[in-house]
C-alpha cells in the first residue's frame, strides 16, 4: 500500500533515488489500476466486461499518441500546448491527399502518399515550434500557445468549421479494425510506445533530452548542441501529433478542427500521473502508459456512471490540482518518509537519467 501511495505522490525520481525502480513504480501503478477497476465494477455492476475493454482499447490510442507528443517538451523542460491542433492540421492534410487522389476511389499508393504529407506537416510545425524556442529563446509555454491559436485559426478558415470526409473505405478499416481481436489503432500506438521508449532510452537524443530538463546551461558547456536538440524534440512531438492526427481520421472517418481538444489537459494530467517531472528531467515511458490507462478507466467509468461530460472535464482538472497539492505535502513535509518507516531520503540531486 505504501508503494501504491508512493508511486502516485512521491516526487519524480525520488523512488530511484531511493534505490527503487522502474518495474517497482510500474507495478505500483498496476496496483492502483486493478484498485480502480473493481472500484468501479463494485459501483456500477458492469465495468468488468468485454464491450468496457474493447471500448477502451479504442479509445486509449488517439488520447496516448498526444500523451506521447505531450511526453518528449515536458522532459526536456518545456511543453508542446499544440498538440491537438497540430494533429488535427496533419489530419486534414492527409484528408486533402485522399480526396485528391480520388476520394472513396483513392488507391493505397495515394494513402501512403496522404500518410508522408501528413508526418512531414506535423514535422514543419513542431520544427517550426523548435526553432523559435532555441533561437529566440522565447517560453515554450509561449511559442505553443500561439501556435496553437495560429493553426486553430488557420484550420477553421480552411475548412469553415466544417467536418472533411469521403475516403476509401479501407481506410475506416484500419481505424476500426482489428488483428486477432487487438484494434489496429492499439497496435499503432504500442508501436509508438516502444519506439519512444528506445528514443529516449538508447539514443543520444534521449540522453540530451534529459539533460536539457536537468539543467540546459551545463548541458551547452557539455559540448551538446542544446537547439538542435531542442529543434529535434519539437519535431518528433509534431510527427507523433500527426501519426495521432492520421489514427483519429481512419477512427472517425472524418476531420474536423478542434477534434481532440479537450484530450490537452488529459496528457498533462497522464504525464504528472506517470511521474514525469513538470520541471523537465526526469520521466518514462512506461508509468506514463500505465497512467493513461487508468486516467481511460476513470473516464468509461465516469460514463458507466452516467456522469455529465462537462463535469467529467472538471473532474480532470479537479484531480490534477489534487495531485499537485498531495505531492507537495508529501515532499515538503516529509509525509513519505513518515509513511515508509523513517527511512531517510536521499539528497535531491538531479540527473540526466533520475
Amino acid at each position: 500500500m505504501k508503494q501504491v501511495v508512493s508511486a502516485l505522490l512521491g516526487r519524480p525520481g525520488s523512488q530511484k533515488r531511493a534505490g527503487g525502480s522502474g518495474v517497482g513504480e510500474a507495478l505500483s501503478l498496476i496496483g492502483v489500476l486493478l484498485v480502480l477497476v473493481l472500484l468501479l465494477e463494485g459501483l456500477t455492476g458492469r465495468f468488468v466486461s468485454q464491450a468496457t475493454f474493447t471500448s477502451i482499447a479504442f479509445q486509449l490510442p488517439e488520447l496516448g499518441l498526444l500523451t506521447l507528443a505531450m511526453l518528449i517538451p515536458i522532459i526536456s523542460g518545456g511543453l508542446n500546448l499544440a498538440i491537438t491542433f497540430s494533429a488535427n492540421i496533419a489530419g486534414l492534410v492527409f484528408a486533402w491527399v485522399l480526396q485528391w487522389g480520388g476520394g472513396p476511389a483513392a488507391g493505397p499508393e495515394i494513402f501512403v502518399l496522404g500518410v508522408l504529407a501528413a508526418l512531414l506537416t506535423g514535422a514543419l510545425i513542431g520544427g517550426s515550434m523548435g526553432l523559435v524556442i532555441a533561437y529566440t529563446g522565447a517560453h515554450p509555454i509561449l511559442v505553443s500557445l500561439a501556435m496553437m491559436i495560429f493553426l486553430r485559426g488557420l484550420g477553421e478558415f480552411l475548412t469553415r468549421g466544417g467536418d472533411v470526409s469521403g475516403f476509401p473505405p479501407y481506410v475506416v478499416q484500419l481505424g476500426q479494425g482489428s488483428v486477432l481481436g487487438i484494434p489496429i489503432p492499439l497496435l499503432i500506438f504500442i508501436l509508438c510506445v516502444a519506439i519512444w521508449a528506445v528514443v529516449l532510452r538508447r539514443t543520444r537524443l534521449g540522453f540530451s533530452t534529459y539533460m536539457l530538463g536537468s539543467n540546459i546551461e551545463a548541458t551547452r558547456y557539455s559540448g551538446v548542441d542544446t537547439r538542435r536538440m531542442v529543434t529535434l524534440i519539437y519535431t518528433l512531438s509534431g510527427v507523433m501529433c500527426a501519426v495521432a492526427g492520421i489514427v483519429m481520421l481512419t477512427r472517425f472517418n472524418s476531420v474536423r478542427i478542434g477534434h481532440g481538444e479537450s484530450y490537452l489537459l488529459i496528457t498533462v494530467l497522464a504525464c504528472f500521473l506517470g511521474r514525469v517531472d513538470p520541471f523537465g528531467g526526469f520521466g518514462r515511458v512506461l508509468p506514463v502508459v500505465i497512467a493513461l490507462v487508468i486516467l481511460q478507466v476513470i473516464g468509461s467509468g465516469l460514463n458507466l456512471l452516467g456522469t455529465n461530460q462537462h463535469l467529467a472535464t472538471a473532474l480532470w482538472g479537479g484531480i490534477l490540482i489534487l495531485v499537485m497539492v498531495l505531492r507537495y505535502v508529501w515532499g515538503e513535509l516529509a509525509l513519505g518518509s513518515f509513511l515508509r518507516a523513517g527511512r531517510t531520503p536521499a539528497p535531491a540531486t538531479k540527473g540526466p537519467n533520475q
